[in-house]
């Protein structure tokens, strides 16, 4: 697995009436314009696993994943509107397997940001030679989550019931989904 960290490079641009996003790799100089976006993001409870606790520290560890894998951001024009990271799933036996997460500032959503990040890293997935990619937990309450990644031909392959606190709906599913490449 791996490949150099130019693999999807500028590969999904984003054309919208109101935006014409372009996606790259993130650098640490990034940092700094992620860092509202994951921390609004978890802040929120109602879609991602993370601590919501966690310090900035904590959080530039978690989402600035070293190579092979890559971090990306989303950007139009000086702003920074959504971020991914893609990484394998588990190491050894598990790397032919890839993941993601992602995510897109508010004012961003709804406008097909988290679509090109996902496109971005399936492409990354595939020139790296993965065999699949799984997302571990998309919580069943995250509908514009779900519908995105089933478009993108993800199955469902399991629920773990009540795994995920959600602050609204309290304790419900979280999805295993899987996509085969190539």
């Amino acid at each position: 697995m791996g490949g150099g960290d130019a693999l999807g490079r500028g590969q999904v641009v984003v054309d919208d009436v109101d935006m014409a996003a372009r996606i790259r790799d993130a650098t640490l100089g990034d940092w700094p314009a992620i860092w509202p976006i994951v921390r609004e993001v978890v802040v929120a409870r109602d879609t991602f696993t993370y601590d919501p606790e966690m310090t900035e520290d904590e959080g530039r560890a978690l989402w600035m994943v070293a190579s092979p894998g890559r971090t990306t951001v989303a950007v139009d024009g000086g702003a920074l509107l959504g971020t991914a990271n893609m990484y394998a799933n588990r190491a050894g036996p598990g790397a032919h397997i890839a993941s993601a997460s992602f995510m897109v500032a508010s004012a961003a959503r709804g406008r097909g940001m988290g679509r090109a990040l996902a496109e971005d890293s399936l492409f990354w997935a595939r020139a790296a030679g993965f065999r699949a990619m799984q997302f571990n937990a998309v919580a069943e309450t995250n509908a514009a989550a779900v519908a995105l990644y089933d478009s993108l031909g993800f199955s469902i392959v399991g629920t773990v019931p009540e795994a995920f606190d959600h602050p609204e709906h309290g304790l419900v599913g979280l999805h295993v989904m899987y996509l085969k490449l190539g």
